[in-house]
Parts: structure tokens; sequence; C-alpha cells
């Protein structure tokens, strides 16, 4: 990647995806429609009167455990961290997506029918520069035992490194990663990797009354010799799915992010917390040039 901003971009025509939220069970439509230049990522709940706009920034998250939720005092959108994933994934900066639910459809439990869609419609370039944050210093947040921070990077780009620890006696087991994110190592390294959990989180969840529609086979449940009914994609497709959600939020900063992100048995929470500690650091620094 050069150190010329980049154009910004859409999508060449709207497209549509089906399915049904993995935690409350309901089916859901999602339309992507192309966007003007500037917009950014909107979620719009076309269910509620009047409809209800939210967009896709660190301020407008609120925290509700082990997803990412987009607020505002018109409603919420939950689970949106695979479709920010795969959009930022894409490079697409300009998005309305309109939604006929609270929850996103969870699909596969990755970005992989997101990413394909998304494909399928096509992606328009606009002509204005696509902002950008340099990380000019390392910033952490979190503690001793979970953490993520963003480092400068030796060359423009988005560096992501995961690393997740579920200890010795587990099927999961202890996994690392690394990556330079660019559209193509996106698409065939991270977007299909799917959500994971252990078979006593899941039998929790439906005690709870969640995910009560979900199977085996939309997600990965874990036992204690591997994935139940279902196989792995990636042996380490575990710490690839921590890298997609990193990706997705730190999306949430609405700009291009340059610079190497190290997540250290981190999740959601901490993924917004870091882009907030950014945005605070950099107000009034961010810089538009022209290409």
């Amino acid at each position: 990647m050069t150190d010329t901003p980049r154009q910004q971009r859409t999508l060449a025509r709207a497209t549509r995806v089906d399915g049904f939220g993995l935690w409350h069970s309901r089916d859901a439509t999602v339309r992507f429609d192309p966007a003007p230049p500037e917009t950014g990522i909107v979620f719009v709940r076309d269910d509620l009167a009047p409809s209800c706009r939210l967009e896709a920034v660190a301020a407008n998250r609120v925290e509700i455990p082990r997803r990412t939720t987009l607020a505002g005092p018109c409603g919420q959108v939950q689970m949106v961290e695979h479709v920010m994933a795969a959009l930022a994934g894409l490079r697409i900066d300009n998005c309305l997506v309109r939604v006929d639910a609270e929850e996103m459809p969870g699909f596969d439990g990755s970005s992989g029918p997101v990413v394909a869609a998304l494909q399928a419609a096509g992606i328009q370039q606009q002509f204005a520069p696509r902002r950008r944050l340099v990380v000019a210093e390392t910033v952490r947040v979190g503690d001793e035992r979970s953490w993520v921070e963003a480092r400068p990077a030796e060359r423009p780009g988005m560096f992501i490194q995961c690393r997740l620890d579920y200890g010795k006696d587990n099927a999961i087991g202890r996994q690392s990663y690394r990556l330079e994110v660019t559209p193509e190592t996106f698409c065939r390294e991270l977007a299909t990797a799917r959500t994971f959990l252990l078979k006593e989180e899941a039998e929790a969840l439906r005690s709870q009354g969640l995910a009560m529609r979900a199977t085996y086979q939309d997600v990965l449940v874990f036992g204690p010799d591997g994935p139940i009914e279902n196989e792995l994609r990636f042996d380490d497709e575990c710490v690839r799915h921590k890298a997609l959600d990193l990706v997705g939020d730190l999306a949430l900063a609405g700009c291009d992010l340059h610079g190497t992100f190290v997540a250290h048995r981190s999740g959601h929470r901490l993924n917004a917390e870091l882009v907030s500690e950014l945005l605070q650091r950099t107000a009034g620094v961010q810089e538009k040039r022209s290409a």
C-alpha cells in the first residue's frame, strides 16, 4: 500500500441477505444500498416507525455481552460485527444497511455470506478521499489478563495480531494469528471463520432462552474432543474469528486505521475501548488529504 489516501467506495447496486438472529432466533432481511461519499456505514431499522438510523461509530456502541450493538434514542441493532467486518474487509465505506429486525442474521457465524452478496453487487469507487488515522504512538487498553493495543506500523496498512488462550486441557487451547488486512487477504483468510463457544457456554445460553434456533451446524460448539457435529474450516479457525471480530470492531472508527493492532484475549468491549481511545487522542488531528 502506498502513502496516498485511497478514494472512498460504495456498492455498485443494492443487494440483500436473509437469515435469523443467533441470539433471539428471529428472521431478518438485510438490504445493502449504495450511499453518497461521507455517508459512512448507517444501519436503518425499517421495522420501526419512523425508521431508525444508527451510524456505525464508536460513540453509538453500547455494552451487551458477546456481541457489538449500536443504539440511539430511536432504537438499537445487535450483532453488527460480522457485517461491519465484511464491509471494512472489502473497503466499502459508504452504505445504508437496512434491516427489518433488532438483531442482524447470524448466518453460519461468519462474514462469508455477506461478503459473497457484496461482491456480487460490485463495488463503485467515489471521487472523495477516505479519511485515515495513522497510529503515532502505542496505545493499550485492558489489564494484564486481557488487553488490546495499537502500535505504529513500519509502513501504511492495517496489521493485526490476535492471541487466544483457553488453557491446555481444552479442545480450543492456545492459538495465535497475524495478518496484513487487505480485501484479498480478508476474503481468503478471515471472512469464513465462524463464531465459536464451548458446549457448557451453549447450554448456559439455552437455559436463558437464547440461541434456541441455532444448531451445531450454525456455529462451532466445542466439546472435549473438538467441534460437535461440525468440522473446522481452518486449524486455527477460532483465533481467525477473533481477528474477524477485531476488524469489524475497529471499523467503528469510521476511517481507515493504519497501524499494528494486537489483541490478547480481547473481546468486543476492549476492541471498542481502543477505538474510542484512539479517536480521543487524535481528535482534531485526522487529516483529509486530496489524492
